[in-house]
Order: C-alpha cells, then sequence, then structure tokens
C-alpha cells in the first residue's frame, strides 16, 4: 500500500510537474546530451543525408533508404522525434526531417553542419575515466588516446572553414597569391586545405607541416600531381625556417600546443618582411566571467578539459586550453614579435576568431 501511495508522486515528478527550476534545467540536459549522440549517428551513418528531402517515410523506408537495420533506425528515429530534431505523423506513423532543420544536418547541410559538431561527445567520452584520474593525480592525456580524434577535427576544419573569406581579410593578398607567393599551414593534418589552396593558386608554392607520420604520409599520396605542393613531418615548435614564407596560416593548431609561445616565435620568424600570418583559433575570452554569457562556453571548457588542455599537460606543456582567450591570444601574439593584429569573425564560424597578424 504504501508503494501504492507514492506511485502518483513519482509519476508527476517524472513529468516535471512537481520539479524544481534547477532540477528540471538538469532533466533537460541530459535528455539533450542523449540527443547529442544520437544526432551524431544520424550523421555518421548518413540519416540525415538521406532525409534531406523532406519525404515522409516509415522506418523501414528510411531504413532501405540509407542502408540499414529497421529496428536501429527505429529506436532512433524515437530519440530524434521526442527530442523535436525529426517530426512524425502519429496517424501514419511516417517520418520527415523539416527543411528547416536539415538547413543545419548532414552533409548535404547549405548552412553549418551542427550534426558533425555533435560527434565530439563519442570522442571524448572514452577518456572520462583517465580525466577522472587527471583531476586526482594531476598530469595529462596523450593524444594517442583519442580514437577518431584527428579525424573528427579535420572534417570539422574543413566544414568551418571558407578559403575565400578568409584570404579575403588580409587586403591584397589573393592578388599576391594569384602573382606567386611561399605560403606554410602549421599543423596541416591531412593537407587538404593545402592542396586546394594549390589548385586555386598554381603559380604560389605550398608547404604543410604536421608532427603525424601517418597524417603526412597520407596528404603525400594526395598531392600526387600537384607540383607546387610539399609535405613535411614536422612539430611547428621545431621549425628553424627563417623568413621563409610570405604567408603562414594555422586553423585551431596553436591552444593545443605544448608551448605556444614558442609556436608562435618560430611563426613570426618564419615570415618574410611584408608577410601574413592568419590565425584561425577559438572565439573566447581569457575570464570565465568573460564567457558567461558565450553561445558555446560549456561545450569549449568541456573540449578544453577533455582534450586541448589535458594533451598539452600530458607533455608538461603549458596548458592553455581552447578558452585561453582572445585577450591572451593577442598579449602573446605582441610578445612574439607581431607589430599589428586585427582580429575578425566569420558570419559561417561560430567557434573561431581570425587573427590578422604583420610584423615590420
Amino acid at each position: 500500500m504504501g508503494f501504492l501511495a507514492k506511485a502518483p508522486r513519482a509519476v508527476d515528478m517524472v513529468q516535471g510537474n512537481d520539479l524544481p527550476d534547477f532540477a528540471q534545467k538538469m532533466v533537460d540536459m541530459l535528455n539533450k546530451a542523449g540527443a547529442a549522440m544520437m544526432v551524431s549517428v544520424g550523421h555518421r551513418t548518413g540519416l540525415f543525408d538521406a532525409m534531406h528531402g523532406g519525404a515522409w517515410k516509415s522506418s523501414a523506408g528510411w531504413a532501405r533508404e540509407a542502408g540499414l537495420s529497421e529496428r536501429y533506425v527505429r529506436e532512433w528515429l524515437g530519440a530524434m522525434t521526442t527530442a523535436g530534431i525529426v517530426e512524425i505523423d502519429r496517424i501514419a506513423e511516417t517520418y520527415r526531417l523539416p527543411p528547416e532543420h536539415a538547413r543545419f544536418l548532414g552533409g548535404n547541410a547549405d548552412a553549418v553542419n551542427l550534426a558533425a559538431m555533435m560527434q565530439w561527445i563519442g570522442v571524448l567520452a572514452p577518456v572520462e575515466t583517465e580525466i577522472v584520474e587527471c583531476f586526482r593525480n594531476g598530469g595529462g592525456v596523450p593524444a594517442a588516446a583519442f580514437g577518431r580524434f584527428r579525424e573528427v577535427k579535420a572534417a570539422e576544419t574543413e566544414l568551418s572553414l571558407d578559403l575565400d573569406a578568409t584570404i579575403a581579410l588580409s587586403a591584397g593578398l589573393r592578388e599576391r597569391l594569384i602573382e606567386g607567393i611561399d605560403v606554410l599551414d602549421v599543423g596541416c593534418g591531412g593537407g587538404r586545405l593545402v592542396r586546394e589552396l594549390a589548385r586555386l593558386y598554381p603559380n604560389s608554392s605550398f608547404t604543410g607541416y604536421d608532427r603525424s607520420p601517418r597524417q603526412i604520409a597520407e596528404a603525400r599520396v594526395q598531392a600526387e600531381g600537384l607540383d607546387n605542393v610539399r609535405y613535411a613531418e614536422l612539430d611547428g615548435t621545431a621549425m628553424t625556417d627563417h623568413r621563409a614564407f610570405d604567408l603562414i596560416l594555422t586553423f585551431d593548431a596553436v591552444h593545443g600546443q605544448r608551448h605556444p609561445d614558442a609556436l608562435l616565435a618560430r611563426i613570426r620568424n618564419a615570415l618574410r618582411p611584408r608577410g601574413v600570418y592568419i590565425m584561425q583559433d577559438i572565439h573566447a575570452h581569457s575570464s570565465h566571467a568573460g564567457n558567461v554569457n558565450h553561445p558555446l562556453a560549456p561545450f569549449i571548457y568541456t573540449m578544453s578539459c577533455m582534450h586541448c588542455m589535458t594533451v598539452s599537460l600530458s607533455q608538461n606543456g603549458a596548458g592553455l586550453g581552447s578558452a585561453w582567450g582572445v585577450e591572451l591570444a593577442q598579449l602573446l601574439l605582441a610578445e612574439a614579435g607581431f607589430d599589428s593584429v586585427a582580429m575578425h569573425r566569420l558570419p559561417h564560424d561560430l567557434r573561431n576568431a581570425y587573427f590578422v597578424c604583420r610584423a615590420n
């Protein structure tokens, strides 16, 4: 009888009728975390791409369309409909992805692909136990522990980057590229952006440095036939180039370095007179208080704690983290010898700031 007496109150709480505001906020957070993982699954399995046309189909129909198991697709649709991402026709038991949602989901998205960003939940979760140990004992978790991190990061960089808009941030740079200059991408990963620039500007020469032997080997294979591209397996902090490049680029590659100040000093040394350095990095402030109203602040700090900061600390590095902030970035750029630093935002990029740097 005691259990039966308590049951109605338990039901009310599950329905949220008696939950205080903070508890409801935590329940909402849990639901959104689960939905984020399912959005990642929808991205990786191609379900969002299959649903982009806005058609109505059953779970079996969408499974056939995407070449997937119906039972898994049915459960995924349950998560997506209850999260308000996919619509359901209750009578026909069919589902569709509304066009206004499709704009932000999948490889066919005509706006930013937010589904791809949800992959970070699954990438970071496997190292949670190691991070907990770091809380207790200090130190860090090495990059090798992170599985798909490089793959997801490279894909996200390509999605977030508008090369034309980035080049246009520096007056006259496009004309110099057309005429022919020497360009370096530090932390180039698989080198796709280097190859894209090399095709756009065949009179210029392009170099990519990355410390990953696997990614450099892949980049070299992909660059076959491009005479104006070379790649080298090299940590940017070990660069010895002196006045060798007219343009140097880094894309989300500075804050996670073991010694970001050393990298910026090497980049400054590698620039020729009239040279330009463009640094794409996380847009945030350098204080917690400054980020209270930042729309992505919890995500940025989580990424920092679970990867960028801890990887640097695993090498006895500075551990600046993702939210090192524009104030500290500008200070370190000035200390590296850049006399002029202009920060820009681009409307398509939710996460990053673009620093256009010059030195006399």
